[in-house]
């Protein structure tokens, strides 16, 4: 087994070998609803997996905002449970957070689910903020309540 981790942009046959994998990777919980293909055909440069040894072992799908242009959103993160704690979700980041300053971003957005506790911290390690008000009940509809995160660009090494 390599060590050497690819991050590149995504695409449809990434989704393909992602989304079969998905809901085991969040221990069974229904998360393929909330990955639609589009991000991985209609969102490069945003979009991005983590590939080791010819394996998708990691995937951040975004967008940049059409509301603010300043700000970069990062729909879903997910890393396949085997290879949780090598720095992967960092590594996403990093890519994501280069490309939006190239784009002249400030900004990057995120949400998370207040149960996923490791999702929170990770965030947090990152940096992310949570914003003022950020825990909403009903942000992905009735009873799927998220919390909002707020990460800055500049001089931003993740």
């Amino acid at each position: 087994m390599s060590d050497v981790l690819i991050i590149r942009p995504g695409d449809g046959a990434d989704y393909d070998e992602v989304i079969p994998q998905l809901d085991a990777w969040w221990g069974g919980r229904s998360m393929g609803t909330i990955l639609p293909r589009l991000f991985f055909t209609h969102f490069p440069p945003w979009t991005y997996v983590a590939g080791r040894d010819g394996q998708v072992i990691g995937f951040l799908s975004g967008f940049r905002s059409q509301s603010d242009p300043s700000v970069v959103y990062c729909h879903f993160i997910g890393i396949a449970p085997e290879a949780r704690g090598q720095g992967v979700g960092e590594r996403l980041y990093e890519r994501l957070s280069a490309d939006a300053i190239a784009a002249g971003c400030s900004e990057v957005h995120a949400v998370t689910s207040p149960q996923n506790r490791g999702s929170i911290a990770f965030h947090t390690r990152l940096g992310f903020v949570p914003v003022p008000g950020s825990w909403h009940p009903d942000y992905h509809g009735p009873g799927e309540a998220r919390v909002r995160f707020k990460g800055t660009l500049q001089n931003r090494t993740v």
